[in-house]
């Protein structure tokens, strides 16, 4: 499972040569889903440490994918939101992945397809 998991990373890193790893997606991907955001909070969720989470948002505000804001009864704390352009880039990762999955799972045949459907449902579930 490890080896195909990281094949996946590496190919998906190949793929979409946009100078951000999977871990600068995720924090994308949580913006999108949650809205702002305190970087603190998207640490707990995403399982990383709060200075992790700095380092990958310094690079997405730099780029203008994600902005920066504090708040308005507390200078101390700041806000993190996603961007049109973070939108566009997280669409473009999400379209990647998908394509390496297509070509992953093709090697399968229908049956084997359900199979790992129903798997991967029960692992999540």
């Amino acid at each position: 499972m490890d080896k195909v998991t990281n094949n996946l990373i590496i190919q998906w890193n190949k793929v979409f040569n946009n100078d951000l790893g999977v871990s600068h997606v995720l924090v994308l991907g949580h913006l999108k889903a949650h809205g702002k955001s305190r970087p603190s909070d998207m640490a707990k969720v995403l399982g990383l440490t709060p200075p992790t989470v700095t380092h990958l948002t310094e690079k997405l505000v730099k780029r203008q994918l994600i902005t920066r804001s504090t708040d308005e009864n507390d200078r101390r704390i700041f806000y993190l939101e996603i961007t049109a352009d973070g939108e566009k880039v997280l669409k473009e990762a999400h379209e990647s992945g998908q394509k390496l999955r297509k070509n992953l799972f093709e090697k399968l045949t229908e049956e084997e397809r359900q199979q790992m459907l129903q798997i991967y449902k029960k692992l999540n579930g």
